[in-house]
């Protein structure tokens, strides 16, 4: 017997005394009992809450009710709550899900127990997310599932994603299994959840649309589901070979790439910065990298940190175009030490917009600058115009009319549609393996 094959042999002797259980690993994946693929099917971005002198929002003993819109088709699901911008723990008395009847009424036959390591009442620390254990609930492809959270002790809405478009309810109690909330108060923003992943087929995997304002929804029809990445989301399941990408918003209204929320502390803007999120480049890795099954990502940032400076944000954060280049620079070489695709799109016109001191000539020559760059550097994986796609043939510094929301800066309802339909869905060709050669 060699001196190798007796180490050998005595190894797995010594493993088997003290009951180490042994694996074969088969590339990157384990042979036997692989766990069940996950991707995101709806995702939102946190952030912490407003400031003074915006008040503070405060739960006791209530129940939140709040709605999300799926992406791709579910039969085994989970949720992800946040307690990332809390100081305290934060205490869940019970948790459920169900499929969406019309607002907050639940489907009958569909309310399922959430439980988080097993306990269906448990505390997420501070600055800590929390993932459910898993629950099979069948939901079909485009469709809203009812998330209730029961919050039974005094709790401080510290984590936050502030613009939802989307209608989302509030009751006294814990009424978590109520069919229907009778008296219930409603709000436009979710709270201290972030996302729903799905149990899939290892082909599948999720585009992440990551942006400010306009990737948010801003100023959408509430309820509508009128966020360019949702008319995205309808193309792709309109496609049979494309069904299996999920897409996950995070978009954060007044985001910008190269710096945090904060704002100038006057009675208007003061409280916002918090809500405004983290830099793009210091989220990245949370809102993108970490998100289940992303294997492509699109970027739309950059309008904010161009008007910002002249209008709402200190001065001194304004940023020249190199600066910006070299943030998008980074955001690329982070996805592809990962192994995402990731798609740069141009920023849309903002010409005369309502928003005291954001254009300017000079402001708008940084804006031509780096969509230039977009274009014509070949730096990102793919480009997507969304500039082109919403402009006015006749003054294209300006949104097309039927496009604008009426500040000109954020396209309205129309406008998004033309956004998603402007996507080319070759650069969308991945698998939750690898991204697909083109």
């Amino acid at each position: 017997m060699t001196a190798s094959l007796r180490l050998r042999r005595l190894g797995a002797t010594a493993l088997a005394t003290f009951g180490v259980a042994t694996l074969t690993l088969t590339g990157s994946a384990v042979a036997a009992d692989r766990p069940a693929s996950w991707t995101g099917t709806w995702s939102t971005a946190v952030t912490g809450a407003a400031t003074p002198p915006m008040p503070q929002t405060v739960f006791e003993n209530q129940t939140l009710r709040q709605i999300v819109h799926n992406s791709i088709a579910v039969r085994s699901l989970r949720e992800r709550l946040s307690n990332e911008y809390g100081t305290e723990p934060l205490v869940i008395g019970e948790a459920r899900v169900a499929r969406s009847a019309g607002g907050a009424q639940l489907l009958a036959g569909t309310d399922r127990r959430l439980t988080f390591g097993g306990r269906s009442s448990f505390s997420v620390p501070p600055g800590a997310p929390a993932l459910s254990d898993p629950v099979t609930l069948p939901v079909p492809a485009l469709s809203d599932l009812v998330v209730s959270i029961h919050l039974p002790q005094r709790t401080a809405a510290a984590t936050v994603h502030g613009s939802a478009f989307q209608t989302n309810y509030l009751a006294a109690g814990n009424v978590t299994r109520s069919p229907a909330l009778t008296g219930a108060t409603t709000m436009t923003s979710w709270h201290f959840l972030s996302g729903v992943s799905v149990a899939t087929a290892p082909r599948a995997a999720s585009v992440v649309a990551f942006g400010d304002s306009i990737t948010d929804g801003a100023i959408t029809t509430v309820d509508a589901n009128h966020r360019w990445p949702d008319f995205l989301a309808r193309r792709l399941q309109g496609q049979s070979s494309l069904r299996h990408l999920g897409v996950l918003n995070k978009g954060i209204g007044g985001n910008r790439l190269l710096y945090d929320g904060n704002t100038r502390p006057d009675p208007v803007f003061g409280g916002l910065g918090p809500l405004f999120g983290d830099s793009a480049l210091s989220r990245f890795d949370r809102d993108v990298l970490a998100q289940p099954g992303a294997r492509a990502v699109i970027v739309l940032l950059g309008i904010n940190d161009i008007g910002q400076p002249t209008s709402i944000a200190p001065p001194s954060e304004a940023v020249t175009v190199n600066e910006l280049i070299a943030g998008y620079r980074q955001l690329i070489a982070r996805a592809h030490e990962r192994g995402l695709r990731i798609i740069g799109a141009t920023m849309t016109p903002f010409q005369d917009t309502t928003i005291a001191g954001y254009y300017s000539a000079e402001n708008e020559a940084k804006r031509a600058a780096v969509n230039r760059w977009i274009r014509t550097s070949g730096e990102y994986d793919g480009v997507i115009d969304f500039d082109r796609a919403v402009r006015d043939p006749a003054q294209p510094l300006r949104i097309l009319a039927r496009y604008d929301s009426g500040d000109h800066l954020h396209p309205n309802d129309a406008g998004m549609q033309a956004m998603a339909d402007a996507i080319p869905l070759r650069l969308l060709q991945v698998t939750g393996d690898r991204v697909a050669a083109q």
